[in-house]
C-alpha cells in the first residue's frame, strides 16, 4: 500500500508531482481533507483557504501539463504564520486589534513561495503579535500539541510547528525573535530553523522586535528545510536590513559527512537547570556526531546568564515602538463612541491588545523613558555586544555549537500562564542566537518517557547556514531517530 500523500516529505511530494504520479490538486485535496479530520483537535489553523488553494493547484497542474517549469516546490502545500502579510485572506497577528485586517500587499517571502509553485493552505495560529512561548496568548484559539493535546505546542509559532507535526501542511513559515521557531519545533518534534539575521527579507513581516525578528521554515526533515531556505533567502531592497550576499544552494551541504567538524558544547548550557531526560538525549546526540567523525570540544559563552534579561529589555523596547502604530487611526479596529483622540487611543489599545502584549509594551515604554534609558536599554545593548563577542570567541575553537533547544519537553496548557517569568525561561537556550544574529536549527533527538519530543539545537557562525545544515543532516541520517506520527492524532493520520 502506497504512503498517504499527506505523510510524504515535501521533496518526495514535489518529485511525485513533477513525475505526474499525483497531481497538485490531489496533493492539495489530501491535505485539506486531513485538516478537516484533525484540526478540530490540534487547532493549528486560524483560516483555511480551500477554494484559493485548489485553484492554485489547478493552475500548477496546467503549467506542468504544458511542459512548463512550475517552480522548485511546485504543488507543495504550505501554511503561513498569521503575521506574514498576504493579499489572500487576512493578516491579524491573532489579535483582536487587527481582526479582519486585509493586507494590500504580499510579504517578500510569500511572493517567493508563490513563485516557487507552492500551494498556500491558509494562515496558522500564533501568540498575539508573536509575544509568547506557548500559543496560549492567541486571541483566536489555543493550539494543542499533536503529541499530547493537553500540552502546548510552544510559541510563538505554535500553529506553524503543530501543522507540520500533525501533517496538516508539508512546510510552514514562522518567525523567530527569541526562539519562536526553534522552541515550538522542539516541542512538536519537527525541524525548525532561524536563519542569520538579514538572510531572509522581513518586508511584509509584522514587526515585533525589528533587530531580532527573522523568518524561517518548519519542515519534517533537514532536506525540506534546505529547499525552503533556497527559496526564501536573498537580498531585498525593500528591507534595509537585508544582507546583499549571494545565497548558496543549501542542499549541497547535505553530504552526511562531518568528519573533522569541531562541535562546541557550551558549559553554561549544561547546568542543573537542564532537565535530566533532555540532557540524556543531547548527550546521545553528541555521541552520534562523534561516531560520524566530529570532534567535540568544550567552549564557553560566559554572558549566557544575562541573555534572558537582556533580551526582554531590548525586545520590549522595540515592541513598544513598533506597536505604537496600532492606534485605531491607520490600522486595525477602532474603539467606538470616544470623545477625544486620547480616549480613542486608550480604549482601542485596551480592548485590542491582550494581557501579554500590554505587559511587554508597558515594560518597553518604561525602559525607554527618561531617566531609565541608560540604566536599562543602553546597558542591555552593551551586554548584547558581549554576548555576540562570546559567540565570536567560541567559534574560534569550533565550527558549530550544540545545545539543547529547550530545558524541558512541552508543558501542560495553563501550567505557566500565571507565571510570566517561568514562561520566559522556556526560551533560555534559544535567545542568545537572536541576540548574536546567528543561524540556528532545532531538530528532533528522541522522545521522553512521557512520549513528548526533545529538541537538539545547532548554532553556526553568521551566514554559515550550510555548516548548520551539514551537521543537522549528518545527525538526522545517522541517529536512527524517526518519531513517526504524533500519538495524539495517530488514528486520524492513516
Amino acid at each position: 500500500m502506497s504512503e498517504p500523500i499527506h505523510l510524504k516529505s515535501a521533496h518526495s511530494l514535489r518529485d511525485a508531482i513533477r513525475a505526474k504520479e499525483i497531481s497538485a490538486r490531489e496533493a492539495a485535496e489530501a491535505y485539506l481533507d486531513h485538516i478537516d479530520a484533525v484540526d478540530g483537535d490540534v487547532r493549528a489553523y486560524t483560516d483555511v483557504w480551500r477554494e484559493p488553494a485548489l485553484a492554485r493547484a489547478d493552475a500548477i497542474d496546467s503549467q506542468l501539463a504544458k511542459g512548463e517549469d512550475a517552480g522548485p516546490l511546485a504543488g507543495v502545500p504550505i501554511g503561513l504564520k498569521d503575521l506574514i502579510c498576504t493579499t489572500e485572506g487576512t493578516t491579524a497577528c491573532c489579535s483582536e486589534l487587527l481582526k479582519g485586517f486585509r493586507s494590500p500587499y504580499d510579504a517578500t517571502v510569500a511572493e517567493k513561495l508563490y513563485a516557487a509553485g507552492t500551494v498556500v493552505l491558509g494562515k496558522l495560529n500564533m501568540d498575539e503579535f508573536a509575544m509568547g512561548s506557548s500559543t496560549e496568548n492567541s486571541s483566536v484559539v489555543t493550539t494543542r500539541n499533536p503529541w499530547n493535546l493537553d500540552c502546548v505546542p510552544g510559541g510563538s509559532s505554535g500553529g506553524s510547528a503543530a501543522a507540520v507535526s500533525a501533517h496538516e501542511c508539508a512546510i510552514s513559515l514562522g518567525s523567530d525573535t527569541g526562539g519562536s521557531i526553534r522552541q515550538p519545533a522542539a516541542c512538536c518534534g519537527c525541524v525548525g530553523m532561524k536563519p542569520t539575521y538579514g538572510r531572509v527579507s522581513r518586508y511584509g513581516l509584522v514587526a515585533f522586535a525589528s533587530s531580532l525578528d527573522q523568518i524561517g521554515p518548519f519542515s519534517r526533515d533537514v532536506e525540506d528545510c534546505a529547499l525552503t531556505l533556497n527559496t526564501i533567502c536573498g537580498h531585498d531592497r525593500r528591507d534595509s536590513t537585508s544582507a546583499n550576499l549571494e545565497v548558496p544552494d543549501f542542499t549541497t551541504s547535505l553530504t552526511g559527512d562531518v568528519k573533522g567538524v569541531r562541535v562546541g558544547l557550551p558549559k553554561e548550557y549544561f547546568t542543573d537547570a537542564l532537565g535530566v531526560e533532555i540532557r540524556a538525549k543531547i548527550d546521545s546526540a553528541v555521541k552520534v556526531l562523534e561516531s560520524c567523525g566530529a570532534e567535540v570540544v568544550e567552549v564557553s559563552l560566559p554572558h549566557t546568564e544575562y541573555a534572558v534579561a537582556t533580551y526582554y529589555i531590548i525586545c520590549t523596547a522595540e515592541a513598544s515602538a513598533n506597536l505604537a502604530r496600532f492606534d485605531g487611526v491607520r490600522y486595525g479596529n477602532r474603539a467606538p463612541d470616544t470623545q477625544s483622540p486620547e480616549e480613542m487611543y486608550k480604549k482601542t489599545k485596551s480592548a485590542g491588545f491582550g494581557a501579554e502584549v500590554q505587559r511587554r509594551i508597558l515594560l518597553g515604554t518604561y525602559v525607554l523613558s527618561s531617566g531609565y534609558y541608560d540604566a536599562y536599554y543602553l546597558k542591555a545593548q552593551k551586554v548584547r555586544t558581549l554576548i555576540k563577542q562570546d559567540f565570536d570567541a567560541a567559534f574560534e575553537k569550533c565550527d558549530v555549537i550544540v545545545t539543547p533547544t529547550t530545558p524541558t519537553p512541552a508543558f501542560r496548557i495553563g501550567e505557566k500562564s500565571d507565571d510570566p517569568l517561568s514562561m520566559y525561561l522556556s526560551d533560555i537556550y534559544t535567545i542568545s542566537a537572536n541576540l548574536g544574529g546567528n543561524p540556528a536549527i532545532s531538530l528532533p533527538c528522541g522522545l521522553t518517557e512521557s512520549g513528548l519530543p526533545a529538541g537538539l539545537q545547532i548554532i553556526g557562525r553568521p551566514f554559515e547556514e550550510g555548516a548548520v545544515l551539514q551537521s543537522a543532516y549528518a545527525f538526522e541520517q545517522n541517529s536512527g531517530i524517526d518519531l513517526g506520527v504524533p500519538t495524539a492524532i495517530a488514528e486520524s493520520v492513516s
